[in-house]
């Protein structure tokens, strides 16, 4: 086989083949004006990521925006809550020492009192029926007391506001035995007195024996003596003196 020259080997390549290899090799290049798209290459577009940017500080912006909110609202009540929460232990303390207090100034309720029947041939006598309407309500610090019927004639009681042993009055009596020449009386108020001691009961019968009739008043140890002057002013004030009869020795 001969050996091709020159010629013809360019013969060979006719003109149509030497256009296509360049349009090949053009399409091949990309163009120089070109630019990537965004995300397709190494730089994005500056106006996309300005965008994720806006829309991430706009949402800081929102949450920064609650949250001042939220310490706003904190701030505001705060103070509210601590106050309640101190005031509602102080209100209960006060309402339980008032409701203690009112209890503690609240009349008990007392049982009525039984008085033993005693000899007074003179107590339905006008003395009594004079004497028993002018006594006080109160001796003291002893009440008027209910007595359990039915109560003997002419008798009134006191106790103190949580019961305990009475004070009481006996008007219309008979004479004490105990009563005789011998017998020391004292003198309370312009009324004179005889006194008999209950050692066992531990109380003191004072008998004024200077009026029309016998009185008698009964008043446990360690009441006082205020019980005793009240009444004798009330007897001097109501009833005439009258020279004392003491029984023989």
């Amino acid at each position: 086989m001969a050996d091709s020259t020159p010629e013809d080997r360019d013969e060979a390549t006719t003109p149509d083949d030497t256009a296509t290899a360049d349009a090949k090799s053009s399409a091949d290049k990309p163009a120089a004006d070109d630019k990537p798209t965004s995300g397709e290459g190494a730089n994005a577009d500056p106006a996309a990521e300005t965008g994720l940017d806006a829309d991430t500080d706009s949402d800081a912006q929102d949450s920064d925006f609650e949250d001042s909110d939220d310490a706003d609202l904190e701030s505001h009540h705060s103070p509210a809550l601590i106050a309640t929460a101190v005031a509602l232990p102080v209100v209960l303390i006060v309402a339980v020492l008032v409701a203690a207090f009112i209890a503690l100034r609240a009349p008990v309720e007392r049982e009525p009192l039984a008085l033993g029947p005693v000899p007074a041939p003179a107590a339905d006598g006008p003395a009594c029926q004079t004497l028993l309407p002018a006594l006080p309500a109160d001796l003291g610090d002893y009440t008027k007391a209910t007595l359990v019927e039915p109560a003997p004639p002419a008798t009134r009681a006191w106790q103190l506001p949580d019961g305990g042993d009475p004070i009481t009055l006996r008007c219309g009596l008979d004479r004490p035995l105990e009563f005789n020449r011998a017998s020391p009386l004292t003198v309370i108020d312009g009324v004179k007195w005889f006194q008999v001691r209950d050692e066992a009961g531990k109380t003191g019968t004072w008998f004024a024996v200077d009026r029309e009739t016998y009185i008698a008043l009964t008043v446990p140890d360690g009441s006082g003596t205020s019980a005793v002057q009240t009444v004798s002013d009330v007897i001097d004030a109501n009833l005439p003196a009258r020279e004392p009869t003491p029984g023989d020795l």
